[in-house]
């Protein structure tokens, strides 16, 4: 399989059952896993992607119904854009979107492609644009009623990045990462940066969007908490850690997440990476899919002991 560069991104929301209808329901993506933050376990985590849960197509959300709303700014980590089969599948989900109110900025030409701009009900930035590089008949996504599967979203396309320096994030992600400046394009009155590498799945981009007008973001409901990058190997994991120690950067240690070995750190304009082993084990536990509530709640073999406490804590009133 093709590695790519970005493993999953993590946004947070409001509300489990709205996440699980909007991702899984109305964009039809494969429901992965029901489980907890390991790190703040009375806090619901959800997983969404292809039908393999693989690396490049992940998107996971945490429940944080107490959270303040985002307030929009720079240095923050801005918009998913997923991968469609082709332009004709735009107007496929512009359609749908229209039938299921909702937000989008129809479909426009931006970096010389066609995108479809679009919001989840709680303002995640998100959006779509026809597949970058390989073939849609070799993706695996989730076969869904009412989404026929020449349009189904394939994976992750790109991420973009708002931040104040964009060369100082640029000259981070090339050395920790081996990514290549792809481009540069002015958009909106700001310079952007492409970057990338060759032969990664979906032809993957980081764009780092340069923006010093705006104030810090705030993060809340609506934002992206981190992006995750890929690690094809548990060394280049320990490579990457390697240089953040040599660097200084503040960071976590490797921890063990059952279905991955990952660590988290911050790059120059403190946006919050996490880079994550590709040798993914999601395990779909028996359930109904299409009723969140009927969906066992996977633990990782270090809290099933808590299994109680939890299931109490994170019980809906």
């Amino acid at each position: 399989m093709t590695s790519p560069i970005i493993h999953h991104v993590s946004v947070i929301n409001r509300d489990r059952y709205v996440t699980f209808d909007f991702y899984h329901k109305l964009l039809g993506l494969e429901f992965l896993l029901k489980t907890v933050n390991q790190d703040e376990i009375e806090m619901i985590h959800l997983f969404f992607g292809d039908k393999a849960g693989r690396p490049g197509t992940e998107f996971s959300v945490f429940e944080m119904p107490s959270a303040p709303e985002k307030q929009f700014g720079t240095n923050s980590l801005e918009r998913t854009v997923f991968a469609v089969p082709s332009e004709a599948s735009l107007e496929f989900w512009l359609a749908r979107f229209e039938a299921f109110d909702v937000f989008n900025c129809e479909i426009e030409q931006y970096q010389g492609r066609k995108y479809l701009h679009f919001e989840d009900r709680d303002g995640i930035q998100l959006a779509l644009t026809p597949l970058r590089s390989g073939d849609p008949s070799q993706q695996a996504p989730h076969q869904s009623a009412g989404i026929p599967l020449e349009h189904a979203i394939l994976g992750i396309d790109s991420f973009q990045c708002r931040v104040r320096y964009a060369d100082a994030s640029a000259r981070a992600f090339i050395k920790m990462h081996d990514l290549q400046k792809i481009e540069t394009y002015e958009h909106n009155d700001h310079q952007v940066t492409v970057l990338g590498r060759n032969h990664v799945l979906f032809g993957q981009q980081l764009h780092l969007i340069e923006d010093r007008n705006r104030d810090i973001e705030q993060e809340g409901i609506g934002s992206v908490q981190h992006i995750a990058l890929n690690a094809v190997t548990r060394d280049y994991l320990l490579k990457v850690e390697e240089m953040i120690l040599n660097i200084n950067f503040r960071y976590s240690g490797i921890k063990q997440r059952d279905f991955f070995e990952s660590l988290y750190y911050r790059e120059p304009n403190n946006l919050l990476i996490e880079v994550a082993t590709e040798q993914t084990n999601f395990v779909k536990l028996p359930g109904e899919t299409e009723d969140y509530d009927a969906i066992p709640l996977f633990l990782p073999d270090f809290l099933e002991d808590r299994r109680s406490y939890i299931e109490n804590r994170i019980k809906r009133q």
